[in-house]
């Protein structure tokens, strides 16, 4: 994990440094944040980056999460968060794969939660079962 980068998609939004939001950031795909946010962000589906020198004092609700700026406030994100250094995160954070990097500072409490199947898993998954049941019967 020392010295990894982290894997990022196509950005489809970004809040460049020296800017400022308050309120509640609600966005599909990635959106990267460099600036400072006051308030709550949310998507269904997306990754939220946090930059080195963004501060982030908001609630977080997402799919994915990258943290490597300051972050206060609670990260529960469905598939996994990443925090780089020299990230500070001071608040809970709740996911099922949660990876905290050498040098990042990390203040609350962590949860793993079990993942949550997309519908296309979960039958994939069944399917899976129902193959590994047939063998057994025979």
């Amino acid at each position: 994990m020392i010295g990894r980068k982290p894997k990022m998609g196509p950005i489809s939004t970004f809040l460049g440094y020296g800017s400022t939001i308050e309120g509640t950031i609600e966005f599909q795909g990635t959106i990267r944040l460099d600036g400072n946010v006051r308030g709550k962000i949310t998507s269904n589906g997306g990754t939220v980056i946090i930059g080195e020198k963004a501060v982030i004092n908001a609630d977080i609700v997402v799919d994915g999460a990258v943290i490597m700026g300051e972050v206060n406030g609670t990260i529960d994100a469905k598939e996994k968060i990443e925090v780089y250094p020299p990230a500070r995160v001071i608040g809970d954070i709740q996911a099922p794969i949660i990876s905290i990097d050498t040098g990042a500072v990390f203040n609350g409490s962590c949860g793993m939660k079990s993942q949550v199947l997309s519908p296309k898993k979960a039958t994939d998954s069944s399917k899976k079962l129902s193959v590994i049941d047939e063998a057994k019967r025979k």
